[in-house]
């Protein structure tokens, strides 16, 4: 570092150095700047978008739960403009189960396996997968339906899991593979109180 003489001599130097370096100072200062403001203006429309997105969502369930499967063409207009989101998703399954309780187990299928395949939730993803599953049941689509059970790992769903694993061994008539789901299911954290009625039934 140099040393000065005078204080003279400090501000010439400061000069020369402000001379040769001002311009990519202010353009630093003007870029960082812009940086921030450009973030926070970035932040401001991702939180405005998802809170139309949400206002949206609550509308179309709004209807959904009204209309029933009626309003399939307004859920889907939803999901379709709002694709990247969770919350089309969410429609997709709203959907799905709107159109299950009117008997149209195919239009159900597809949107469950849309909502399986575009959700980035790992807590939706195995519910996605236990819905496809049971949907492909009542479809008689048993070997289906029994290879979608085999891919949820979360241990969480492991008594349901095997639960309709057995239910569907049981309507493709394989007995000995139910009771074995069944008992499997029984020994689980989320088992269900039907379980020992359905082993009791198979005993008989």
């Amino acid at each position: 570092m140099e040393l000065y003489d005078s204080e003279e001599q400090q501000v010439e130097a400061i000069k020369e150095w402000w001379k040769e370096n001002g311009k990519a100072v202010i353009l630093g200062a003007v870029v960082g700047l812009g940086g921030i403001f450009g973030w926070r203006f970035y932040q401001d429309s991702v939180i405005a978008d998802k809170e139309a997105a949400s206002h949206s969502y609550t509308q179309v369930t709004t209807t959904l739960q009204a209309q029933g499967a009626d309003a399939a063409a307004q859920v889907q207009g939803f999901i379709d403009a709002n694709s990247k989101s969770e919350y089309s998703v969410l429609a997709a399954l709203q959907l799905a189960k709107a159109q299950v309780e009117a008997g149209d187990l195919d239009a159900a299928l597809a949107q469950l396996e849309w909502a399986k395949a575009n959700t980035q939730d790992p807590a939706i993803l195995p519910l996605a997968s236990y819905r496809v599953a049971r949907v492909q049941a009542e479809l008689e689509q048993y070997t289906a339906a029994i290879t979608e059970l085999s891919g949820i790992q979360d241990e969480a769903w492991k008594g349901r899991v095997a639960e309709l694993r057995g239910d569907i061994e049981l309507r493709s008539g394989n007995t000995e593979a139910a009771y074995t789901a069944y008992v499997e299911a029984q020994q689980a954290s989320d088992a269900s109180q039907m379980l020992q009625m359905k082993l009791d039934d198979l005993a008989k």
